[in-house]
């Protein structure tokens, strides 16, 4: 092997484990982490319902909090979010059927 066959291996094999060592600190998932057996939306409907989060700090007390959707807020279901991924493409959908309905006549106010 010359020189600039012999330097080209190294520096590949340089770049090579660099981007190993930035895709490992880039990756959140480890090994251990196994969802060989998760089922995909197991929780849905009781989440969308509430739920409660138990937080054991290190003294022994547990902190229980319960989380419920916001006033306002909606849990689009799966299918629909595949159309309508964000607010912004919800609220113009939602806006273009609102112009499809007949304004309400206000019922008249007895005198």
């Amino acid at each position: 092997m010359n020189w600039v066959d012999f330097k080209h291996k190294v520096m590949n094999d340089e770049t090579s484990k660099q981007n190993d060592l930035n895709q490992a600190e880039d990756d959140d998932m480890r090994p251990e982490y196994d969802f060989s057996q998760g089922v995909r939306g197991k929780h849905y409907r009781a989440y969308r319902e509430g739920h409660t989060v138990k937080i054991h700090q290190a003294d022994g007390s547990v902190t229980v909090q319960h989380f419920t959707l916001e006033e306002g807020a909606v849990m689009l279901e799966p299918d629909v979010q595949a159309y309508f991924p964000d607010s912004d493409s919800v609220n113009k959908a939602l806006r273009g059927l609102i112009d499809l309905i007949p304004e309400k006549k206000q019922p008249a106010k007895a005198e």
